[in-house]
């Protein structure tokens, strides 16, 4: 199996109705660290924390152990944003976020919240990462159909963030990676905006990564863009 290279590229926008964009995401002209951060909070403050999330990101080595890595520096955003929230005029803030690093072909992501991470191969889109969301509990104890998720008042309730608790549980997954495949880390501004069925179609186009993200942001504010969107793509390919 060929070795595949990495290529990618990342876009973020207000929306339409926000007034201002609180998502955050870095991309790497080396392929490999990429993530989107998705801030919460009044006054702003929501951009704070997801710069914050993101400082802390660009910390991490190409060449580090990724998870305890990602997770470690997720922390030590969470213990910054915490206390930072306890200053005054503050208040309550935090970000959801999704991190991908990859070494040696793998695919190495870690999340809190409902920022997520989809693998698109052989045509086929499938979710990477699963929601920390009341929605997401309700669906897996059979109290609401996964169809109707988007619908549920409480749809935008999420049950991790970095920065509201003194303590934060992350998540994470490991994907090998073969030439074809694409990556999506998204904040839930797309997926609010957009059904799977769509990204996938997208995510699908014959068009460099810079082109796709471009297409998910315009498709999702055509469809009314509730909520900040941010998309980063990555491609692997062949040598």
């Amino acid at each position: 199996m060929p070795v595949p290279s990495f290529q990618g590229a990342g876009l973020t926008h207000t929306g339409c109705v926000r007034e201002e964009n609180e998502d955050s995401i870095l991309t790497d002209p080396a392929g490999l660290l990429w993530a989107v951060a998705d801030g919460m909070g009044g006054y702003g403050h929501g951009a704070m924390a997801s710069d914050m999330v993101i400082d802390q990101v660009t910390l991490v080595s190409d060449f580090a152990p990724p998870v305890p890595t990602i997770r470690a520096r997720l922390q030590q955003a969470n213990r910054a944003i915490h206390a930072k929230a306890q200053s005054p005029g503050i208040g309550q803030m935090g970000a959801t976020a999704v991190v991908m690093l990859i070494q040696n072909s793998t695919a190495h992501i870690a999340w809190a919240g409902d920022c997520r991470a989809y693998l698109m191969r052989a045509g086929q889109l499938r979710l990477l990462t699963r929601d920390h969301t009341v929605v997401q509990e309700m669906v897996d104890q059979g109290l609401l159909k996964d169809g109707d998720r988007n619908r549920h008042p409480q749809r935008h309730v999420v049950t991790r963030a970095v920065g509201a608790e003194p303590d934060l549980e992350v998540d994470d997954t490991a994907v090998p990676l073969v030439p074809g495949d694409r990556i999506l880390l998204c904040s839930d501004g797309l997926t609010a905006g957009l059904a799977d069925q769509t990204i996938a179609n997208l995510m699908h186009l014959d068009a460099p990564p810079r082109e796709i993200c471009a297409e998910l942001v315009r498709a999702c504010i055509e469809a009314g863009a509730p909520d900040n969107v941010s998309v980063i793509c990555v491609f692997a390919s062949e040598g």
